[in-house]
């Protein structure tokens, strides 16, 4: 006690250097622990987006591109698949289900997705959960539309509500599909993932507005009527993509050989985990980048912790003097520093750990809008254990310096002392 007295009051004496000294301290553990939180947090998010398909089928292309535009609407696709393509393989008996996705419209900046009623039966994202709704249901009639969460948010969007497609992607357009308006019949729960930022239309909606379309453009013509467009035959000519879904995990690699060499036009299956696991890869170089500037700048602010406790030694020399004189070996002033180092560390992490926990409570709804990424809330783990661990004994390292030169500085005062 009377150790930790001592350490308490000369802390106390230099309360306005220790204070600077212990907010350089958190605002760099702050940084460390934030950069690490987040980047193990995005990564779950990214994997979660999509849960319990087994392939993912596109036009022959890059592994990662097909995954980005397919699952995360990033992207654009170099080809389509014919209608009677996807019907033949989704017909393979080793098939469970398969959710068709049509591309190439959108609605203020944000992505529509023309699919079936299967996408809201099959699809899962996290820990194999399926998709609800917060209001209405899936589309039913042709001009019917599901909006995912934060498109409804940021724009606003209730049931009912008349929504104009665009033809192509982007904020703006002037190429819009105004002959027919969309109702909004259904509004999907928040997922943190892009489903929530996605218009979800039948596949024969998005063939009905393409009727008066050429190669992008507008054909002038008489507005086709509802009872006209029952009658036409609106299956879609292509799609975009589509996710199966198999019977047996034991034939994932088998079906996936059966795509990847299938001769009537050239596709590509690919595992979405396996493509995950890419393009995490490709971001390693990134993630290492974040990881050097946190640690550098963790190093830089120890350091300055460390001359701070170096440059106060000149100011303690009566009170290294005072130690000696009453007994004190120099190894009770070696760890008086070093504890003192700790201490003001352990404080740094403290406050850290709770600006953390706060700024990720306030910013939590920020990033599932704009970002798609959902990040839970700090909680304390191995991983965090270890970086504690690095944390400490590089205090107790730098800490090194200020205690070796108060070690020194006693032994002089100790034989001074004895003369």
């Amino acid at each position: 006690m009377m150790f930790l007295n001592v350490i308490w009051h000369s802390l106390l004496n230099r309360k306005g250097t220790v204070l600077l000294a212990l907010i350089s301290v958190a605002i760099s553990i702050f940084v460390l622990l934030g950069v690490e939180h987040i980047r193990h947090q995005a990564k779950e998010s990214f994997n979660k987006t999509v849960s319990g398909v087994d392939l993912v089928v596109g036009a022959r292309t890059g592994q990662l591109n097909l995954l980005l535009y397919a699952v995360f609407r990033m992207g654009n696709a170099t080809n389509n698949i014919a209608w009677e393509s996807y019907r033949e393989l989704a017909a393979d008996p080793k098939v469970a289900w398969t959710i068709p996705i049509s591309l190439g419209d959108s609605h203020r900046g944000f992505r529509v997705v023309g699919t079936t009623q299967d996408y809201f039966t099959h699809f899962r994202f996290g820990q194999n959960t399926p998709l609800s709704f917060s209001q209405g249901q899936p589309f039913s009639q042709l001009f019917d539309v599901v909006i995912g969460a934060d498109l409804a948010k940021k724009l606003g969007y209730r049931l009912n509500d008349e929504i104009i497609l665009a033809h192509g992607l982007g904020q703006a357009s002037f190429s819009l599909h105004d002959d027919h308006p969309f109702k909004v019949v259904g509004i999907l729960r928040p997922t943190g993932t892009p489903v929530d930022q996605a218009l979800y239309v039948s596949l024969q909606g998005m063939e009905a507005i393409h009727l008066n379309w050429r190669n992008g453009v507008k054909i002038p013509a008489r507005k086709t009527s509802l009872d006209a467009l029952a009658e036409r035959d609106l299956t879609p000519k292509s799609i975009t993509a589509f996710l199966v879904g198999l019977k047996s995990k034991m034939a994932t690699f088998h079906v996936q050989r059966q795509i990847n060499t299938y001769s009537k036009e050239p596709l590509l299956a690919i595992l979405p985990g396996i493509a995950l696991t890419e393009l995490w890869q490709m971001m390693g170089v990134m993630e290492n980048t974040l990881r050097l500037i946190s640690l550098l700048v963790l190093f830089s602010s120890l350091l300055g912790l460390s001359v701070m406790l170096l440059s106060s030694l000149r100011e303690r020399r009566r009170e290294i003097a005072l130690f000696r004189a009453i007994g004190a070996s120099p190894f009770f002033v070696f760890m008086i520093i070093q504890t003192e180092a700790l201490l003001i560390t352990l404080t740094g992490v403290l406050v850290a750990m709770l600006a953390l926990t706060m700024s990720i409570q306030f910013a939590q709804s920020f990033l599932v809008e704009n970002y798609g990424v959902f990040i839970d809330s700090f909680a304390f783990n191995s991983e965090t254990l270890g970086i504690l661990s690095l944390i400490l004994a590089g205090t107790l390292l730098l800490g090194l310096i200020p205690a070796l030169s108060a070690y020194r500085m006693s032994l002089h005062y100790g034989l001074a002392t004895r003369s």
